[in-house]
């Protein structure tokens, strides 16, 4: 039974971070901030949710980005435990996927803690003001694969987002695996 993110809190300021990219960059908050708004997702490279999405991830960045909304992906989990996830993987997954935009690694969890992600993949998308506007799915699946074709849910909202700097009433969560965590 996969994970689902809860309602989205309209109006919560995405929170400043500094993590290290798969191209071995420390990217923060404002280096990734676009001037219509800004995508963050949490993601991983085991994930069979964000494994059926990931073409979209990368095709909607395109389109996200000339509208002026930036995106960085967050992979959170315990590496340690689910080795697949280790940053070494997420440099190749980044790579076999061809991301066009920042992966990087929350190693200690605490950006995963401080946005409250609940599962892979969890979408926070905020206006130009850093007010999150989004909080919802890709699109819809069934048994792993999109229902129909067509722009997905993220991408409209998005641009909604960046025309109107409010994104929709109605969103549906987005659902996948439990982010894995540490236990000490």
């Amino acid at each position: 039974m996969p994970v689902q993110t809860p309602i989205c809190d309209f109006g919560k300021k995405a929170l400043p971070f500094e993590l290290k990219s798969t191209d071995n960059k420390i990217i923060s908050l404002s280096d990734i901030r676009g001037e219509n708004g800004t995508l963050v997702m949490f993601i991983c490279n085991h994930c069979p949710y964000v494994k059926a999405i990931t073409k979209d991830i990368v095709e909607d960045y395109k389109e996200l980005k000339k509208i002026g909304i930036n995106s960085v992906a967050i992979c959170s989990n315990d590496h340690i435990n689910y080795p697949e996830d280790s940053f070494d993987n997420m440099i190749k997954f980044s790579s076999d996927n061809h991301f066009n935009f920042p992966y990087l690694q929350d190693e200690t969890q605490k950006i995963a803690k401080a946005y409250d992600a609940v599962c892979t993949p969890d979408f926070f998308g905020y206006n130009k003001d850093l007010e999150l506007q989004y909080r919802g799915r890709m699109r819809e699946l069934k048994n792993l694969l999109p229902v129909k074709e067509g722009k997905s849910d993220l991408l409209k909202a998005m641009k909604q987002v960046a025309e109107t700097n409010k994104g929709p009433e109605d969103q549906i969560p987005s659902a996948g695996c439990s982010i894995k965590w540490k236990y000490d």
